[in-house]
């Protein structure tokens, strides 16, 4: 479920296929397709910080899903580099 929602994401690091000419990083996961937010309010440990403070918890979420979408993004952009 994290990954598929994009709270999570897989990917590989091997440092000696540079030397090879070829990216180091390989990213495993696909766009996420499910709903971050449904994911988060999922979780216990979020749950509790929603009662705890309700007023700011979602904006919390709302940022942590942007942050999410964003990292994906740039790891998406370090697997498509080329290396020489």
């Amino acid at each position: 479920k994290a990954v598929n929602c994009g709270y999570w994401h897989l990917y590989r690091f091997n440092p000696h296929v540079k030397k090879q000419g070829e990216n180091p990083f390989v990213l495993d996961s696909k766009e996420p397709n499910e709903s971050f937010l449904d994911f988060i309010n999922g979780e216990i440990r979020y749950a509790s910080l929603k009662t705890t403070f309700p007023e700011i918890s979602e904006k919390l979420f709302l940022l942590a899903e942007e942050n999410n979408r964003e990292r994906y993004e740039n790891y998406k952009r370090m697997a498509s580099q080329k290396y020489k």
